[in-house]
């Protein structure tokens, strides 16, 4: 038996955190909970989380400035909750940070699928393989993934990414220089079915960019856009 995994629910109300509770309870988590902003932001720091099911609208300090807040220290898996579903938010949760984005009314059988959903790909890429005896490193010139460890160095400095980030670049990275298209990204990194659009694939590729840039601008132009078609990572030709 692993450990049980802690979820942290945050919404400003109690009906939606009694519902919450109980459907996950009933799947085997733990559960925390907080009924705003800063609560939220204290408890996330503290206590190592396994995801984070977090609403938008909340009292204070809202749930996209808890998620950024969360993203300078952490890369905890984080589901945002909300009213409302127009496109231009959910892109905006996206570039906060969030790893997916489920939009109110919500089925809790739904909601739980996708917690459970977060959590098989954050834990995929989180932990040591088992099944390989060798260390599972790619190496490039400017970049360096360490698959076993979950470490990304550009020019020798580590890059804190969220697991989806992660899971994106090693995805790229273990076929260089081939064009991948929105769609099959959606489809292989976010391995279910996904009610977003293909600009989520757009904000994670920014965000991957911005923060290798950071340590390494030459790691950063390894991501490439290929018009009309997609992305691809390409290894220079030097």
């Amino acid at each position: 038996m692993g450990k049980q995994e802690r979820i942290l629910v945050v919404d400003d109300e109690d009906r939606i955190r009694r519902l919450l509770r109980m459907y996950l309870e009933r799947e085997g988590y733990l559960i925390d909970e907080a009924q705003d902003g800063e609560t939220a932001l204290s408890k996330a720091m503290e206590t190592d989380y396994d995801l984070i099911l977090l609403d938008l609208m909340l009292p204070g300090m809202d749930g996209l400035d808890v998620c950024r807040e969360i993203r300078e220290k952490k890369a905890t898996p984080v589901v945002m909750l909300t009213a409302r579903g127009e496109e231009g938010n959910r892109v905006e949760g996206f570039e906060a940070g969030t790893d997916d984005y489920v939009v109110k009314p919500f089925s809790p059988r739904e909601l739980v699928h996708r917690v459970k959903a977060v959590l098989r790909r954050s834990s995929v890429t989180a932990f040591l393989s088992t099944e390989t005896e060798t260390h599972n490193v790619i190496v490039f010139p400017n970049l360096t993934i360490d698959h076993d460890a979950h470490e990304v160095r550009a020019d020798g400095v580590e890059v804190s990414l969220t697991p989806k980030e992660y899971e994106l670049l090693y995805y790229l990275a273990t076929s260089p220089d081939k064009v991948f298209t929105r769609e099959q990204l959606l489809k292989d990194v976010w391995n279910y079915e996904f009610f977003g659009d293909l600009r989520t694939v757009d904000t994670h590729i920014k965000r991957l960019r911005e923060k290798l840039n950071r340590a390494s601008p030459k790691a950063a132009e390894m991501i490439n856009t290929v018009w009309g078609v997609g992305y691809k990572l390409e290894v220079p030709k030097d």
